[in-house]
């Protein structure tokens, strides 16, 4: 999988291009449960609607039940994360650790946050990082990852390393970028517990404070 399947998603495309005049090693990093906490304000969120989330597997299907006790579909769940991130700015907060882990990087490595969501939502999430004094630049994406970091890092002869909270985004990225160092972060513990097995050559961070480590090592920084 190449960069040339962000053919499809011209937004995405049109993002990196306007931030890609950078030469500086690379740090891509994932918004939800990696910046921002996701999982607990959504746990919260979700009790303020009348249901209930049961971390039984590693997963939002299966795990979220309505008011009668009963398992909300997967379009249910759907429509609910939609709903959740057009109102994030009411919930989300910045991921323990995480600006004081990656504040001695940010002189000397571009950083950019790339998240996996509608377009329509990048306004919303672009405030509220704002709000929150995370001013790298973002990047929607409506399709894989790999690809996207592949165009971010454009050639240039200089590392990267991605962090992300879900497997198949790290191996996305290893498909397009076979050089990347992957790092595997996720903010809440209880469902990072129920998570399985790291494929091989990721890099388990338990913390921001190791994930930044892990980040500043792979960038020679």
């Amino acid at each position: 999988m190449g960069p040339t399947t962000l053919s499809d998603d011209p937004q995405t495309r049109r993002q990196i291009e306007a931030i890609a005049n950078d030469h500086r090693p690379l740090l891509v990093l994932d918004v939800d449960e990696v910046v921002l906490e996701f999982l607990g304000p959504f746990m919260r969120w979700l009790q303020s609607e009348g249901y209930t989330f049961r971390p039984l597997t590693f997963a939002l299907n299966g795990n979220i039940f309505d008011a009668k006790g009963e398992v909300a579909s997967k379009t249910e769940v759907e429509a609910l994360v939609t709903r959740f991130f057009d109102i994030q700015h009411e919930w989300q907060v910045l991921a323990d650790g995480f600006p004081e882990a990656l504040e001695p990087l940010a002189d000397s490595a571009q950083i950019v946050l790339l998240t996996a969501m509608p377009h329509q939502h990048f306004e919303a999430r672009e405030a509220l990082l704002t709000s929150l004094s995370v001013l790298y630049p973002l990047v929607t994406t409506e399709k894989a990852k790999g690809p996207a970091v592949a165009l971010l890092h454009g050639g240039r002869d200089a590392p990267v390393a991605f962090i992300d909270d879900m497997a198949y985004n790290l191996i996305s990225v290893a498909k397009s970028l076979p050089d990347a160092t992957l790092i595997h972060l996720m903010a809440h513990r209880q469902m990072r517990e129920l998570m399985p097995p790291l494929p091989q050559g990721i890099v388990a961070a338990s913390d921001w404070s190791s994930a930044a480590e892990a980040a500043r090592k792979a960038l020679g920084l």
